[in-house]
């Protein structure tokens, strides 16, 4: 007898089990799930509201705007965040708030996840970006891991003696047009003309700061003009971003390239921002940026920003991707050209 109840009384357990778990699954339809989560709502449209309204926010003090662009894309990570954390707590209104940034984000950053549009060899012009590092070990093993790519171009900051000679011997059998000024070079398979120095020194820093080039590369295209430069760096300390002297330069080659009278130019170099940044806003109102890639570059060990860049006028920089580790902190960035013609085939 007292087996009997026992069954009845687990058979009663198993046939009420059902009930409860229609009723846990039952919580999107419960009124307190719209309640639940208001917390995460407001962060969900905070981060919706500082990635489509970025340029509001004050670059004082600290340059507080730059230092959020500077990082802008990472604003993704909070959205998955408050994501799994929704989904915890059962929040619906949370969730619906995600549509917010999730919008932004893709509006934003989403061409940029697209593959390559153009096939590999259809490319006008490849160039290669790289801040080699003055203190690179193996300069001659960089040099021949750029070469590899088999690019058109090859632009090269932090150039210093003696690894300077192992990059012009090394390069020199495929790149046999080169120019250097300061600390910057550029390295070509087809005909430089015009080169000369680019002032784009910032008040306070010694004459001897020689950190741009201007040339004219010959391509079968026609006439491009080429800049390469080295932008100064900025620091993250107590009082925020330190980056007067890196803004004050980005200024003077935007000027200079307002200037530029040769139709098509392409600007390569280690900018020291990334396109978001509005210190940059000199350059990136003048010039395009890539349209499909992220190639974070800097810093080798953990890549967090692409602060080396390639932009170009009259052109378009169709695809842009990081190469392997060199002995640089930077990684190289590779990028396609295209617009300027049919007839020269390349592959980053």
């Amino acid at each position: 007898m007292v087996e009997q109840v026992r069954d009845d009384a687990t058979s009663a357990a198993a046939r009420g089990r059902p009930a409860r778990l229609r009723e846990r699954l039952s919580w999107a339809r419960d009124r307190s799930a719209w309640r639940r989560g208001r917390v995460l709502a407001a962060l969900a449209a905070l981060t919706a509201g500082l990635l489509a309204f970025h340029r509001a926010v004050p670059n004082s003090p600290g340059r507080l705007g730059s230092s959020l662009e500077a990082f802008l894309p990472w604003l993704g990570l909070p959205v998955v965040v408050v994501l799994v954390l929704a989904l915890l707590r059962r929040s619906v209104v949370a969730l619906v708030a995600l549509l917010l940034p999730v919008a932004a984000w893709t509006y934003l950053f989403g061409g940029l996840l697209l593959p390559a549009g153009a096939a590999a060899d259809s490319y006008d012009l490849v160039v290669v970006q790289h801040n080699v590092s003055d203190t690179n070990t193996d300069p001659a093993g960089t040099a021949r891991a750029l070469a590899d790519a088999g690019p058109d171009l090859i632009a090269l900051e932090e150039l210093v003696p003696p690894a300077l000679t192992a990059y012009e011997k090394t390069l020199a059998p495929d790149y046999p047009y080169h120019a250097v000024r300061g600390t910057v070079g550029l390295w070509s398979k087809h005909p430089l003309t015009g080169t000369r120095l680019l002032d784009i020194r910032p008040r306070g820093i010694p004459e001897g700061w020689k950190r741009g080039l201007r040339t004219v590369v010959g391509t079968p295209h026609g006439e491009i003009a080429v800049y390469v430069a080295h932008l100064p760096s900025v620091r993250f300390g107590a009082g925020g971003l330190a980056s007067s002297s890196r803004d004050e330069s980005a200024g003077l080659l935007g000027r200079a390239l307002a200037a530029e009278r040769v139709e098509r130019v392409i600007l390569l170099g280690d900018l020291n921002g990334t396109v978001e940044d509005r210190g940059l806003a000199p350059l990136t109102s003048r010039m395009k940026v890539a349209e499909q890639g992220f190639a974070l570059s800097f810093p080798t060990a953990f890549p967090l920003a692409r602060i080396d860049q390639v932009m170009a006028r009259s052109a378009t920089v169709a695809h842009i991707r990081t190469l392997p580790a060199t002995g640089s902190d930077h990684l190289p960035v590779v990028a396609g050209i295209t617009g300027l013609g049919v007839d020269s085939p390349g592959s980053p």
